[in-house]
């Protein structure tokens, strides 16, 4: 039998769900299951409660969430900005990774931005020593735009960098009608 799934919006009350769920595909051991994982080049943590409760108040932005079988197996942040729909902390639980889930979240992110938000792209940023994920995003019709900004070394709001050169690259994808 097929596994059901459905999308939503998140409200306050999974916070701590996006939370951990983010933390598992990006950081410590357990994102090795996966094939995000910053833990090679970042320590410390990728995100927390009260940040995830901070966007969830936002006016312009949701967490769009999938569940399989009621469990939250991935989430991502999208922000209307304009002509813009922002993409970022896209995660999938590490042990769905590559089994098509992150393909259909990326599909209902763009079905979101062209018909509920009118917009003519879809942006985000990824660390560009990530060429792995960067290829996978490319294989879906996103674009490598050149254009950078610099990792914010310092905060630890961001991970404790175990290297020197990271710094964020724009990725982005036109949307046709």
């Amino acid at each position: 039998m097929t596994p059901k799934h459905t999308f939503r919006a998140a409200t306050q009350a999974d916070a701590a769900v996006i939370a951990s769920l983010v933390e598992s595909a990006y950081r410590g051991d357990a994102s090795r299951a996966g094939w995000t994982t910053e833990a090679d080049f970042l320590h410390g943590r990728r995100t927390d409660i009260t940040e995830i409760e901070e966007l969830l108040t936002g006016p312009n932005g949701r967490f769009v969430l999938f569940e399989r079988d009621g469990l939250v197996a991935a989430s991502c942040y999208i922000e209307h900005q304009g002509a813009v729909c922002y993409f970022g902390m896209f995660s999938v639980h590490p042990p769905f990774q590559g089994t098509g889930i992150g393909r259909l979240v990326i599909e209902e992110v763009e079905r979101i931005a062209r018909e509920e938000w009118q917009c003519e792209r879809v942006e985000m940023t990824v660390i560009d020593i990530r060429d792995e994920l960067i290829a996978w995003y490319e294989r879906r019709g996103y674009s490598r735009t050149g254009r950078t900004k610099p990792f914010p070394y310092g905060d630890e709001r961001f991970g404790l960098p175990q290297r020197d050169d990271l710094r964020f690259e724009y990725l982005v994808k036109a949307l046709g009608a």
